[in-house]
């Protein structure tokens, strides 16, 4: 194989696993504008009569999110839920000490379920196992899927929601490893508290799944023998564990910003490895999946100085808005192949967060919504992903990083549904264009349509004119007819440098 030589083998029959839905999901949480003036605008001229902006659900829609975890992050862990049920007359706003912001309380559970259900999202809750614990956390449930003729769910009934909401997916907790974290705790302490609460929350409602809290990063102390102690309290109980991931180019590092695929890709093996062992250890035939309900590329270092440093804020601050490129746009890419390679482990993820903060879309006060340059990669994913992760064989050259060492310099993943639909990703992570040969024994690869997203060095500007720039520089339709030519059982594809490529067509056998 020379340098320039990639071959991508696959087989309809070789599949690693369903891709789960979810694993197109978001995250909104009360932080800066998610909420207020991004999901909820009430004087928009967008408005619905719930004050939800119209403009982005739409975008949302578009952007194929499925489901969307609520309502924190660092927040939940302060938060008290009964504050924000019943007449917002009747509210009182209250003092996040997470993002040191005044909560008016505006929207809560009952507003943000509602939107989800109007919009077909389903939710995904978290409870308050920060500075609260299991009574909350088994209220809330009751509130939210409970039948009437008990306290918490008659009050449900009696702010006007008669139907139960059937939350199926609920987070114990968020980062309770971090120091940040507004209740920290130990391993010993929060897995104690989690199997506990878990335990009172399915005596609720048996039919939930239950998310236990992974490590925060794989950067921290105590990661790995923190999984390794929560699941020793929790394994019998939970469903899945909780990673959280965000990467950004660092000192002009391209290289290994390029490669952060692969370190999701250890990070997701990494807590695979710790969960198996512990039920190894318990000799239990029962899998724990991850819930990778955090990810993203956040210029966490150089642009977001620390909730520390913020003064006590009102009227949702612009915080960790972060203006994207095509370069972030084709990570985004690359981290959706990475966790379509896991789709057998990896079921639920969120990328984080759905609108300003860190976020696929923008919106201005009063002002228009649209698309971050992440924004395309993911649609397209969400659109084209279906059926099950194909199991394929990459040979490909690699180049050594300065944070990751040696990483390939092609990655791909691809799907196949019961009709024979199909879709190829690839990541081409070098300077130099590349091209793939995919070959495909015994089957028939058709490519219909394809997509792709180059990296640019355009300064990053706020504002719609820089997204509509990138997007018109960087993102759109492949030429299939010259960009893709099939010689017998081969198909090969040209990928342009620095980019992401999506085809999709069918698959069958020959």
């Amino acid at each position: 194989m020379t340098d320039n030589d990639v071959r991508v083998t696959l087989h309809p029959a070789f599949r690693k696993g369903p891709v789960d839905r979810r694993l197109f999901g978001s995250f909104v949480e009360h932080l800066g504008r998610a909420v207020y003036t991004g999901i909820f605008e009430p004087d928009h001229p967008t408005a619905d009569a719930h004050g939800f902006r119209r403009d982005v659900a739409d975008l949302t829609r578009e952007l194929g999110v499925t489901t969307v975890r609520y309502p924190g992050g660092n927040f939940v862990s302060n938060y008290v839920w009964e504050d924000g049920v019943g007449p917002v007359a009747d509210r009182k706003p209250f003092l996040d000490l997470a993002w040191r912001t005044v909560e008016p309380n505006l929207v809560g559970t009952d507003e943000f379920l509602q939107w989800a259900e109007r919009e077909g999202i389903e939710p995904m809750m978290a409870v308050n196992l920060g500075t609260r614990g299991v009574a909350a956390a088994a209220a809330l449930v009751e509130y939210c899927n409970g039948e009437a003729g008990t306290r918490w769910a008659d009050l449900r009934i009696a702010n006007g929601r008669e139907k139960p909401y059937g939350v199926r997916l609920w987070c114990l907790g968020n980062e309770m490893d971090g120091p940040w974290q507004i209740g920290h705790k130990d391993a010993h302490e929060y897995g104690k508290l989690a199997a506990e609460a878990g335990k009172a929350m399915k005596l609720v409602d048996p039919s939930i799944e239950l998310v236990v809290c992974g490590s925060s990063s794989m950067q921290m102390p105590t990661f790995g023998e923190w999984e390794r102690t929560v699941l020793s309290y929790t394994y019998d109980l939970v469903d899945h564990v909780s990673m959280h991931a965000y990467y950004e180019e660092l000192d002009g590092d391209r290289g290994s910003f390029l490669a952060s695929g692969t370190a999701m890709d250890r990070f997701v093996d990494r807590v695979v490895a710790s969960a198996d062992a512990v039920g190894a250890q318990r000799r239990s035939d029962k899998k724990i999946t991850i819930s990778f309900d955090e990810w993203n590329v956040w210029y966490l270092e150089s642009r977001f100085p620390g909730e520390q440093n913020l003064p006590i804020q009102r009227d949702a601050p612009r915080i960790i808005e972060d203006v994207y490129s095509g370069l972030d746009a084709v990570v985004v890419g690359d981290l959706l192949v990475t966790l379509l390679n896991h789709a057998d482990r990896v079921p639920v993820a969120c990328l984080a967060q759905l609108v300003n903060v860190i976020a696929p879309i923008m919106t201005e006060p009063g002002g228009e919504a649209w698309r971050q340059p992440t924004f395309h990669p993911f649609a397209t994913t969400a659109r084209l992903a279906r059926g099950e992760a194909l199991d394929l064989r990459v040979a490909t050259p690699s180049y050594t990083t300065a944070r990751h060492g040696e990483v390939p310099v092609v990655t791909a993943a691809g799907t196949v549904a019961d009709d024979g639909a199909a879709a190829l990703f690839l990541t081409n992570r070098s300077s130099e264009p590349v091209e793939v040969a995919i070959d495909h024994l015994g089957s028939v690869l058709t490519v219909a349509e394809g997509w792709r997203m180059l990296a640019d060095h355009e300064p990053a500007v706020v504002g719609p004119e820089h997204a509509a720039r990138v997007a018109e520089k960087s993102w759109g339709a492949v030429d299939v007819a010259t960009a893709v030519r099939r010689e017998g059982s081969t198909t090969t594809v040209r990928l342009e440098p620095e980019s992401w490529t999506a085809l999709a067509g069918t698959l069958a056998q020959a």
